[in-house]
């Protein structure tokens, strides 16, 4: 049993930490331009739409059934809504600072908006490749593999915005870092606190409701931000490309 649990642990964690790569893709190229914003934060959006509602919404209404299923990806919709509205925007205090660009401090808030995001959606990954581990060592295996490849687009999407934003590599590659690391940490509250209660139900309601939360994320933040630079058709292709990827990257895991 303890050979198992770290077996799930180390899992967990290369699955997580693989945002790294794409955090290492997002601050490669030295000067990001407007196209490649445009792009990187389609594409980033096409990531988080299609996963919250090819992966993370249809597991929830397996689980918990069609109603309760929805109900749990609107409550994080609106969780997220509440958090927009109590939270001030930051950026708006920052738009009238010397030296500071209104278009950079709206960029270093969306990436730090999906790194949040994505430090919750990886948080019942993390909960799942533990829990999938425990259950079959190979079938943790196949989810482990299947969430880092879709995790290396995730860490682009957080790295290329504050990239762009602040011009340092350390703090694009460490939120990008941090994001990742929820996935370990789920699985480490899936052993201390949830094991006794641990259900597919359970992991069900919580994977719909991050659903809702990226979706949120995705319409409120990236979208707009993405074609705030004048190029709408390169938003879309890289919303599409983005979509394309995840769906790849899914498809990956139905056939291993």
């Amino acid at each position: 049993m303890n050979k198992n649990l770290l077996v799930a642990f180390a899992l967990s964690a290369i699955a997580g930490l693989s945002t790294t790569i794409g955090s290492v893709i997002g601050i490669f190229v030295r000067k990001p331009g407007p196209r490649f914003l445009t792009f990187t934060l389609g594409f980033s959006a096409g990531v988080m739409i299609l996963v919250s509602f090819v992966e993370l919404l249809q597991a929830g209404i397996e689980e918990i059934g069609f109603f309760w299923g929805l109900v749990a990806f609107f409550g994080g919709m609106g969780l997220m809504f509440l958090i927009d509205v109590l939270i001030p925007h930051s950026y708006k205090a920052e738009e009238h600072q010397p030296g500071k660009k209104k278009g950079e401090s709206k960029l270093g808030r969306t990436g730090l908006m999906v790194a949040l995001g994505i430090g919750i959606h990886n948080l019942p990954e993390g909960l799942a490749a533990f829990a999938g581990a425990l259950e079959n060592i190979n079938l943790g295996i196949a989810i482990a593999v299947a969430i880092a490849i879709h995790n290396i687009p995730e860490g682009l999407a957080v790295s290329a915005p504050i990239y762009a934003a602040t011009g340092s590599r350390k703090k694009a590659f460490w939120y990008s870092f941090l994001s990742g690391v929820a996935e370990p940490v789920g699985a480490g509250i899936a052993a201390l606190f949830l094991m006794p209660f641990l259900s597919p139900a359970l992991i069900g309601t919580v994977l719909a409701a991050v659903g809702g939360i990226m979706v949120f994320i995705s319409i409120d933040e990236l979208v707009p931000a993405s074609k705030e630079y004048g190029f709408d058709h390169l938003a879309i292709i890289g919303i599409i490309v983005g979509m394309i990827v995840m769906a790849a990257s899914l498809w990956l895991l139905s056939v291993i």
